[in-house]
């Protein structure tokens, strides 16, 4: 559903460039403006609205968000690369990577490592972790990924949907259990996950850009998810606090929440930490461009790296 719905906005934007070239082919100075220039023109222009909504999520996320740390503030250069990175990452994601929702096929030699299972956030695919995907290939990781759908359900809907990705993952790599690297909402769809499945399957899962307790960007959200995600009067939505209720010590600790200081999504951006986790923060990077970011990336495989060692060699014991 969501490649449609791509698909009809690229068609949208496609129109509206040619709308405004044609506009701008009338006005006085049309002479000496050449087709060529008019549409330059026009996309200069279609970019600008999508920099102007980019920016309009960085001003709220600041206006509901939590102090920057010292060591994370920003001076007026990495405010510029924080917003063009999440304006490349925004347009390269929904104009090309979730159009062609694939993964990477493996092309090493398969390692010891789990396998890991892939989880996207709100109204993305699987074309959301294409970078990560490659990296994973590379290393001979086993993984695969879930589209979650419909895109609006409930967070507890979309849990079918990803045991039977979990199943799969291990029957087709022999594994017994699996790492789970989810962004955003992903990373609930995963708690969610433990709470009705258990952990028997689940190794550990590291959450990238996680509203744990809710955002405030999500109030005005569509869906149920939404809902489920947002802050109410500033606090966190009843659904994010039974899920809270529900999570037992051993389970908390099964996780890492990796996260930004700088995140235009998740606000206040401390939401993304996760008591009883092992959270890593970040700064200078955006919500979507978390699954890009080469920090984020070699981080994400060193975590599963550590978990997989860690597992083969109980593994190994217990086989003694």
């Amino acid at each position: 559903m969501i490649v449609r719905i791509l698909k009809g906005l690229m068609l949208l934007q496609l129109l509206a460039v040619l709308g405004l070239a044609w506009l701008l082919q009338q006005l006085p100075v049309a002479p000496w403006l050449a087709p060529y220039l008019a549409l330059l023109l026009a996309l200069a222009m279609v970019l600008a609205a999508r920099a102007v909504l980019v920016l309009h999520h960085f001003w709220q996320s600041r206006h509901f968000g939590s102090p920057v740390p010292p060591a994370f503030r920003l001076d007026a250069a990495g405010a510029v690369r924080l917003f063009f990175g999440e304006l490349q990452a925004g347009l390269w994601t929904s104009s090309w990577g979730m159009l062609r929702p694939r993964l990477t096929p493996l092309d090493a030699q398969a390692s010891s490592s789990l396998p890991v299972l892939l989880i996207h956030g709100y109204v993305c695919n699987r074309g959301y972790w294409t970078q990560l995907s490659r990296r994973l290939a590379q290393a001979g990781i086993a993984h695969d990924a879930v589209d979650l759908e419909p895109i609006g359900a409930g967070i507890d809907d979309f849990l079918p949907q990803v045991h039977g990705a979990v199943q799969a993952l291990c029957t087709r790599s022999g594994a017994q259990q699996v790492v789970i690297v989810a962004h955003s909402m992903g990373g609930l769809v995963a708690r969610a996950y433990l709470r009705q499945y258990g952990v028997q399957r689940i190794a550990h899962v590291i959450t990238v850009g996680t509203p744990h307790h809710g955002t405030a960007l999500a109030n005005l959200g569509l869906g149920r998810n939404a809902r489920q995600m947002s802050r109410p009067h500033g606090q966190p939505h009843p659904w994010l606090v039974q899920l809270a209720a529900g999570e037992r010590a051993e389970v908390r600790a099964r996780f890492t929440s990796i996260y930004s200081h700088h995140d235009n999504i998740v606000a206040p951006q401390d939401s993304a930490c996760l008591p009883g986790a092992r959270n890593l923060a970040f700064g200078g990077m955006g919500h979507v461009a978390l699954a890009s970011d080469v920090r984020i990336l070699a981080r994400v495989m060193e975590e599963i790296t550590i978990v997989s060692e860690v597992a083969n060699s109980v593994f190994t014991a217990n086989s003694r």
